[in-house]
């Protein structure tokens, strides 16, 4: 006799949830319809700049200050991260210190304190030489170590909690093995850990994409001031900033698709490890 399979039923929508259903799809259409319809919102100029080579180069110059700031915030987070947790209260302190001053303190204010130290050190010494600062801090510069040591300072608290998710008796067991506070920490606690600090680094570089428009206070040709320069010559400030809308969004849009397949990888095969799972990532750590 066949065995009749699970009994999955569809969960009971009431009226009134149609309802409201059919009232946001009439609302939306008729806020798409007023801006698309609206002259002045100039659309025949959104579509002749939208592929323009300013825009597109300005598209580029913000991917690789995110890629940049996110890939250099990440390690430097990651060495602030680990020194937070360290016994010595030098290093704990050194790192909070850090922390507390970058997230204490607006990101705007720090890219332009970055982009004017040569008003505080002319010159810098390097290797024996001293170096004009004007000739080392170009806008470029100062916009990807502005927004580098921010992102660090997130970074940090992310990782950091990514560790304090993890049972607290593993990495007391793995102490107990003879394993050290760093073998500890990259072989028992940081697998398990990513589970967590994936999906908010994701969050965080979508972030860090929008973020980068500051840097246009710089001089920086990315999105943002690239528009800011076409709509400094013709004077067509909302169809520029329009254009620049749509391009932040279709990169968050593909941003949000990539980070949703990253979680889905590490729910997968990252998920909360067993307790047999992770004595025998104790046991591999300690034969190593």
């Amino acid at each position: 006799m066949a065995v009749s399979g699970p009994d999955v039923r569809k969960p009971h929508r009431s009226r009134w949830e149609y309802v409201g259903w059919l009232a946001a799809v009439a609302v939306t259409a008729l806020l798409l319809r007023s801006v698309i319809t609206n002259p002045n919102f100039h659309w025949e100029i959104v579509g002749q700049y939208l592929t323009a080579e300013i825009i597109l180069r300005g598209v580029w110059m913000t991917l690789v200050l995110t890629a940049v700031s996110v890939v250099f915030g990440v390690l430097l987070g990651a060495v602030l991260a680990v020194m937070m947790r360290s016994p010595s209260a030098v290093l704990s302190k050194l790192a909070l210190g850090y922390v507390w001053f970058f997230r204490g303190t607006p990101l705007l204010v720090q890219l332009i304190f970055w982009f004017n130290l040569a008003a505080l050190y002319p010159t810098i010494g390097l290797l024996g030489y001293e170096v004009s600062a004007t000739h080392i801090i170009t806008p470029f510069f100062a916009a990807a170590i502005g927004l580098t040591t921010n992102e660090a300072a997130y970074m940090a608290e992310i990782i950091r909690g990514g560790f304090e998710s993890v049972n607290r008796n593993q990495a007391e067991a793995a102490s107990s093995l003879g394993l050290r506070p760093l073998q500890v920490t990259f072989r028992i606690l940081l697998p398990q850990a990513m589970k967590v600090i994936v999906p908010v680094i994701g969050n965080q570089t979508i972030a860090m994409l929008k973020n980068s428009s500051l840097v246009s206070v710089l001089g920086v040709s990315e999105l943002l001031h690239s528009a800011e320069i076409i709509y400094g010559t013709n004077y067509q400030t909302i169809p520029l900033l329009i254009v620049a809308s749509i391009w932040y969004l279709g990169m968050s849009t593909i941003l949000s698709v990539l980070q949703h397949m990253v979680e889905g990888i590490y729910g997968r095969d990252s998920g909360r490890v067993s307790s047999t799972k992770w004595k025998q990532l104790l046991q591999r750590a300690g034969d190593a």
